[in-house]
């Protein structure tokens, strides 16, 4: 990512936290905050908002889809595949 898409983005999410700060339940600006976020892999980051949306709007399914991909990524990235003491086991598949 270069610099200036990574500058346009931190000022985007600076301009939606304060309009959320307005309005905490607008699910429009949280899921764009939560895309920016991602974008940065600012992925913890993300799956708050979308657990947030959630709360607002337990059928938005976008959340849910999102939020499920997300935990996917963090889980893969929190592996640590060298702890497995088990060398006929694939650790990338459940």
């Amino acid at each position: 990512m270069n610099n200036n898409t990574d500058k346009d983005i931190k000022d985007s999410l600076r301009v939606l936290s304060e309009k959320l700060e307005r309005n905490q339940c607008d699910v429009d600006l949280l899921c764009e905050r939560a895309e920016l976020f991602t974008k940065l892999q600012r992925n913890t980051d993300a799956i708050n908002d979308y657990l947030r949306i959630l709360e607002i709007d337990n059928n938005n399914q976008k959340a849910k889809v999102k939020l499920e991909m997300l935990r996917t990524i963090t889980r893969y990235v929190n592996t640590d595949i060298y702890a497995n003491t088990n060398t006929n086991m694939d650790p990338w598949l459940e």
